[in-house]
């Protein structure tokens, strides 16, 4: 016979751990420096303006 299994505690131990997996999402990407954020965007920029550039025209 398997082991006792109490469902409150698995499903409040799930929500925990969804919850500090947000929590550490936000901190990555919330946590950055003005520099870091700034050099980010740039690069998105950038490869957005290349993506456009390979287009190819109709």
């Amino acid at each position: 016979m398997g082991e006792v299994v109490n469902l409150n505690r698995v499903r409040k131990d799930r929500a925990k751990a969804e919850a500090r997996a947000t929590a550490a999402a936000n901190r990555a990407s919330h946590g950055r420096s003005k520099v870091e954020r700034t050099r980010a965007e740039t690069e998105r920029e950038r490869a957005a303006r290349l993506l456009d550039g390979s287009k190819l025209e109709e």
